[in-house]
């Protein structure tokens, strides 16, 4: 990573933290920009272009939920990652359902924020030259250039994590795929034990999915394993 610049934006008020990780995110080749408050953070990640954005749940004014929600809204689709009070379970669940593609919980080792960054920039920009350019299951039609999907002509706006879960399951149709496998590919880190992350993801993607009135079954789980994609001309009546 240290032969190419990625833009970081990290939104959070704790100025030494900002400070400190600047300083230990530079030899990576990660230029990092700061904001303080939940509004700058919003303007900047709205004006300018990131590779990824680390935003902390907590921050005067407008909180990291906020930003989110109204990032997300306004089409922006550059990966988040949560920063949440350690122990707390409902703030990663929430970050998540609103469109995080991971989170982080506080305090943390540096070692371990920059291994989630490598991860996410890992699945941002790897690149797919001897892939297909494009993968369809039934009406669902992924770009794997673009990184979009869509279903017949209508755009799925899918996170960098929903997406990678989908092109994994559409490689694979009518094929289980192991949690663990999702994970790695999705989060770039190994399937920790009450984690429910992942499974967060598929209920987002599986929702919007689901909006366009296709099958409520064209993700199946399969308990104790994972997840399949089942074409829906392939669906048992």
């Amino acid at each position: 990573m240290s032969e190419s610049m990625y833009r970081l934006l990290i939104i959070d008020d704790d100025v030494d933290l900002a400070r400190m990780l600047s300083e230990y995110l530079a030899p990576e080749g990660i230029d990092l920009t700061t904001a303080s408050t939940g509004s700058q953070g919003l303007t900047q990640a709205r004006s300018q272009e990131f590779d990824l954005i680390i935003l902390d749940v907590m921050l005067p004014g407008l909180s990291g939920f906020d930003v989110l929600k109204q990032y997300r809204e306004s089409g922006g689709k550059t990966p988040v990652l949560m920063l949440t009070a350690r122990g707390d379970d409902v703030d990663r669940i929430v970050g998540l359902e609103m469109g995080a593609d991971d989170y982080l919980p506080k305090p943390f080792n540096p070692r371990e924020l920059l291994a989630r960054v490598k991860a996410v920039l890992r699945r941002t920009v790897e690149s797919d030259d001897e892939s297909p350019a494009t993968l369809q299951v039934g009406p669902i039609l992924a770009d794997l250039r673009r990184r979009e999907a869509r279903v017949g002509d209508v755009p799925l706006n899918l996170t960098n994590a929903e997406f990678v879960i989908l092109a994994a399951l559409m490689r694979e149709p009518g094929e289980v795929v192991s949690r663990a496998a999702l994970t790695r590919a999705a989060l770039g880190r190994q399937l920790l034990p009450e984690d429910r992350s992942l499974d967060t993801h598929i209920s987002n993607l599986r929702r919007k999915i689901n909006a366009l009135e296709l099958s409520q079954s064209m993700i199946r789980s399969i308990r104790g394993t994972g997840y399949l994609l089942v074409p829906i001309e392939n669906e048992a009546t």
